[in-house]
């Protein structure tokens, strides 16, 4: 306790600086990754990519990135075995920090798109073995995590083959693309607003305290989604029965325009969740320290969240994205395979959907894999030469 107590302004400060640098890693990897299938697809570009980031990420970090968080990130470790070294678990938290934090600039300057959740809960395994004994790590959940590495770009992937066969099918391989997307986009409409608005509950809102019960209840988030997904799909039939296009070269130009639009929709709102829900891997273990020496030495099982932190986490999270982010946005975008609007709509609705089905399960899933994923499947789909193996 009295190592805390005569070191507090030291260890809270190291937390800071240790919890932006995990933030900036975040915001250059993981916003990456969510960006990459929008801008290699050229639907946007990298500057409209950061403006995005920078709206809805921030958003969703500051507005929906919970009142409090467990102290343990994801229950890996048990608290009660620190109880009369609290010291130790924070020294740990800081050490699990710079760790992650230094794994993601790696990473990213080499333009790998890894996962952000699993480096830091890796980072957290690492330390409660080693520094206080593998019994302290929780190899259960552990486990189940190291499973979703193959299931969820296994799942998202086979997704993406169907979404982007079905387009092919219906839209982009017939003689008149762009008024066949007319006709069958409003149903990819109400998927994309049926499955945005499950993500914005699940993974979005389930931090918000007056708006948490939304997503805690299946019924009534199906009822609502399906609402978004028929209000979504009824506008743009509204809105593309008025388009015309006189000169008949121009359609499937005009009809990738059609998609890009759609990812623009799907981009921000998985962003909006992506900074809500992962934010929490740069500011858990930094307020749990926080709470820790605040509290002069007591752990308890959730930690208040100052403004404060919300704040820092959703500013590195940006910062990270426009200072770095493009390497791993073009290795996404660019050097799996070569993307176009409806491509890459396709894999972002798979990996959207992918999301969905974890988080209704309980599956801990990677946002990197999913999106990884779903590109590869959407590069299958066009046939294995279409891959840059």
């Amino acid at each position: 306790m009295d190592i805390i107590a005569n070191n507090a302004n030291i260890l809270i400060m190291l937390a800071i600086g240790f919890g932006l640098f995990m933030a900036w890693g975040v915001g250059a990897n993981d916003v990456a990754n969510a960006m990459g299938t929008s801008v290699g697809s050229q639907a946007i570009t990298v500057k409209q990519a950061v403006i995005i980031a920078i709206i809805f990420e921030f958003s969703g970090a500051f507005l929906a990135g919970g009142e409090v968080t467990a102290t343990i990130r994801k229950g890996i470790l048990d608290a009660s075995l620190f109880v009369d070294s609290p010291h130790l678990l924070v020294y740990g938290m800081l050490a699990s920090l710079l760790a992650a934090g230094t794994w993601l600039m790696i990473a990213s300057s080499l333009g790998w798109p890894v996962s952000t959740t699993h480096s830091i809960i890796g980072a957290i395994v690492g330390f409660g073995a080693v520094g206080v004994g593998v019994d302290a790590v929780s190899w259960g959940k552990v486990i189940k995590i190291i499973l979703s590495w193959v299931t969820s770009p296994l799942l998202a992937g086979a997704l993406a083959i169907v979404i982007f066969k079905s387009l092919q099918r219906l839209i982009i391989d017939t003689k008149n693309p762009f008024e066949n997307a007319k006709k069958y986009l409003p149903i990819y409409v109400f998927l994309v607003g049926f499955v945005i608005a499950l993500v914005t509950m699940f993974k979005g809102l389930k931090h918000v305290e007056s708006l948490k019960y939304i997503g805690s209840d299946t019924s009534l988030s199906l009822l609502i989604a399906v609402g978004v997904g028929a209000v979504a799909a009824v506008f743009a039939k509204v809105i593309m029965g008025q388009i015309k296009v006189n000169n008949e070269n121009f359609h499937f130009a005009n009809m990738e325009k059609l998609f890009a639009v759609l990812m623009v929709i799907t981009a921000s709102a998985m962003a909006f969740a992506h900074g809500s829900n992962d934010v929490a891997n740069a500011i858990g273990p930094l307020a749990a320290v926080y709470s820790i020496v605040e509290s002069g030495g007591d752990i308890a099982s959730k930690s208040v969240l100052p403004s404060w932190i919300l704040l820092l986490g959703g500013g590195g999270i940006v910062f990270g994205l426009a200072t770095f982010g493009f390497k791993v946005m073009k290795t996404i975008g660019k050097s799996i395979t070569e993307l176009t609007p409806s491509r890459g709509f396709a894999a972002e609705l798979a990996a959207a959907t992918t999301v969905v089905i974890a988080s209704s399960t309980g599956i801990p899933v990677s946002t990197t894999q999913v999106l990884v994923g779903a590109v590869l499947g959407v590069g299958i789909a066009r046939g294995f030469a279409a891959l840059n193996i």
